[in-house]
């Protein structure tokens, strides 16, 4: 009996030791499983962080070319409309196949130039877009214009020709011109929008500082219309080293009063004709353009393999759809159109939920534009509501500019497309 007892008190602590360790066992099993389900989820694919532009990768490119180029000029001592401008003129009229490119200023003052250019002024009106950058408007307004809006396309972005049609429809202004942009590198429907122009003996301005290199139906952009404004800013496919511009023009006499109007109106030093403008490309600006000219098409096809691979990869990864309700949109592209992809835009659910991501991702990405000129404070005056323009409305809530450059590796792309899956997951 005593033994038992002996064997009963003993064998307590033992089974006590071993519920213990049963129970130690369960607890680290439970963590073992929980380290394991870590591990799985740290070693999905890591995001690499994506500039939205990075300069850089192309000056290591052209480093020497251009440093020669500006030291050429630096020698020379020329910098204002030195030999440089003329033979970058030349050049850009050829690629832009037109007879005449008058370099300037910028791009915002490509626009005025070209609107002056073609005497559209005081008492015109000049239909355009409420989808662009601020310059589109503010140039017509420099002149002494009115601007009316019409709105856009869905699929392209670009000034609708029907909506535009129902515009000049309306009356109450003496119409004059046309401004339509080729926004994010696309044309305008220039078919549409020439035929509207024709019949009712309108000007027809090309906005195309995002477009050098693009084409419609063949033609290229700055000879699609009566003139054509582009931009040089850094961040173009044809990118300066600061504020640069260019108007084109297949007309002698719109060429040439571009060009007494960049500077001060003299055709003759110290006679000046008219009121002009200091808008003059400086040399060293046209050295470095001159330099990149000769690389811009093979970037811009660069850019359209980019914009492939974008699409399959979003395709690939099932995010795609026709509208937002649905997934991601990719951008439409005219067939009649040569898109040259200076932006790579998609309409996105949650798309500033999906830009802090982004961001939060060391993810480049950007909005083009997320107010539209008819809502814009200084351009009330101009009578617009909420409402007016629906369809560009409903863009500036839904696009998303994501990196696109020729530099861009293929394993940052798909880095980009990975986060936005991850970000719907």
């Amino acid at each position: 009996m005593q033994q038992r007892r002996l064997a009963s008190f003993t064998l307590s602590p033992f089974v006590a030791s071993l519920q213990g360790l049963c129970t130690l066992t369960a607890r680290r099993r439970r963590q073992t499983i929980t380290i394991m389900m870590m591990i799985e989820i740290d070693t999905r694919p890591k995001l690499l962080a994506v500039p939205m532009l990075d300069f850089s990768r192309e000056f290591a490119e052209i480093r020497e070319e251009v440093l020669a180029a500006i030291t050429a000029v630096c020698d020379s001592q020329r910098f204002i409309l030195g030999p440089e401008v003329v033979r970058f003129e030349a050049a850009a009229a050829a690629a832009c196949g037109v007879p005449y490119a008058i370099g300037c200023a910028s791009g915002t003052d490509a626009l005025w130039l070209a609107l002056a250019s073609l005497k559209l002024g005081e008492g015109d009106a000049v239909v355009t877009t409420p989808f662009t950058f601020f310059a589109t408007v503010s140039s017509i307004l420099r002149v002494g214009a009115k601007p009316v809006l019409a709105d856009i396309d869905e699929g392209t972005f670009n000034l609708s020709a029907g909506a535009v049609e129902e515009v000049l429809g309306r009356g109450g202004e003496k119409f004059a011109g046309i401004m339509p942009v080729h926004l994010y590198g696309q044309c305008a429907d220039m078919k549409g929008l020439t035929e509207v122009a024709q019949e009712r003996g309108l000007r027809v301005v090309e906005d195309a500082a995002q477009a050098f290199g693009a084409s419609f139906e063949g033609v290229k952009a700055g000879g699609l219309g009566d003139a054509a404004a582009f931009s040089f800013y850094p961040t173009k496919n044809l990118a300066a080293f600061g504020d640069a511009g260019m108007v084109t023009t297949r007309d002698e006499v719109t060429a040439e009063r571009a060009k007494m109007l960049r500077q001060h109106g003299m055709r003759r030093r110290y006679f000046h004709d008219e009121v002009g403008w200091n808008s003059r490309l400086d040399t060293i600006q046209a050295a470095v353009l001159e330099v990149k000219l000769r690389r811009v098409e093979a970037g811009n096809r660069k850019r359209r393999e980019l914009a492939a691979l974008y699409n399959q990869r979003f395709t690939a990864a099932r995010l795609v759809g026709k509208t937002t309700a649905e997934g991601v949109v990719l951008p439409f592209c005219d067939p009649r159109a040569e898109h040259v992809f200076h932006q790579y835009v998609i309409r996105a659910p949650r798309r500033d939920a999906l830009r802090e991501y982004l961001q939060a991702h060391s993810i480049g990405s950007e909005v083009y534009y997320p107010l539209v000129l008819s809502l814009q404070e200084s351009l009330k005056f101009l009578g617009y509501k909420k409402g007016d323009f629906p369809v560009s409305e409903k863009a500036a809530e839904e696009v998303l500019a994501l990196p696109i450059y020729p530099e861009l590796r293929v394993e940052e792309l798909e880095s980009v497309v990975e986060a936005i899956r991850r970000f719907y997951a």
